[in-house]
């Protein structure tokens, strides 16, 4: 280790930070989880919280319970309203760094919302300077409400196509999962899992409770489920190398994945 550091150190000071043999030095530097013991879970904002009372406050009840025996990094989806706003902003012809924006700003009222009904037990929403807080809050209450939206706002890179922000509230919460060194990323949904095809508008739609990376691409299915960008972030992680879809519809189906079970679609890094 010790010499593994001194070498990662000498060629900090002499080489370009992408010179070839320092990258390799510092990918060898061991890795650090600072919450090995935690679970990031998702909340979509179309698929759940814009449905109302009927999907949330069960969902809230289950969160709740679960908090006993997990402690849950709560993120927030946008949904449609995101959704509206994009087609405004895109018909104005504004540049993704302000469609980031306003995405973030609807994940924002989300996280809001779901910390005001969790607030009764403890359960708080920080924002993202809050986020040095969430050790605190996970060993005090075992859970904390967070915004999905990774803050690039103007500086996110824009899409191969389109003004639609590429990193969303599904990559935002991953790597939230993978910059803590989470034990598990879990997305909370309106489906079973993956399909084959959209199950609301296919009959045909067969679903499936595993797959990697490279099958999902090669199946054509890299923007099915999850926004595209999560795939490629799951494929060069360190700590996450997996990630869970449950339908957070389906009562004990968030408990279940939980606990460990195979519940949903799973999808690999490998």
């Amino acid at each position: 280790m010790t010499n593994t550091t001194a070498e990662l150190e000498e060629l900090l000071m002499q080489r370009s930070l992408t010179d070839a043999q320092l990258l390799a030095a510092a990918d060898k530097a061991a890795d650090f989880r600072i919450l090995p013991d935690a679970t990031v879970i998702k909340i979509g904002g179309q698929s759940l919280i814009d449905r109302g009372r009927a999907a949330v406050y069960p969902l809230v009840d289950e969160i709740v319970a679960a908090r006993k025996d997990h402690k849950l990094l709560i993120g927030t989806g946008a949904g449609t309203r995101a959704r509206h706003l994009y087609s405004i902003a895109a018909g104005l012809n504004l540049p993704a760094g302000v469609l980031a924006q306003l995405g973030a700003s609807v994940a924002d009222q989300n996280a809001a919302m779901l910390g005001q009904l969790l607030a009764k037990h403890g359960i708080s929403m920080v924002d993202s300077a809050g986020m040095s807080a969430v050790p605190l809050f996970l060993a005090e209450v075992h859970g904390v409400v967070f915004s999905g939206m990774p803050p690039y706002k103007l500086w996110i890179r824009p899409g191969a196509e389109g003004v639609i922000p590429p990193y969303r509230t599904d990559a935002g919460c991953f790597l939230v999962a993978e910059q803590f060194g989470c034990k598990a990323m879990i997305y909370v949904k309106d489906e079973d899992g993956l399909y084959t095809a959209n199950p609301k508008t296919s009959k045909d739609a067969k679903f499936i409770p595993k797959i990697s990376v490279d099958e999902m691409k090669a199946a054509g299915l890299h923007d099915s489920i999850l926004e595209f960008p999560v795939l490629d972030l799951l494929k060069d992680a360190r700590h996450v190398r997996q990630v869970q879809v449950v339908n957070g519809l389906v009562p004990g189906n968030l408990t279940r994945a939980l606990a460990g079970e195979h519940v949903g679609t799973l999808i690999t890094a490998s």
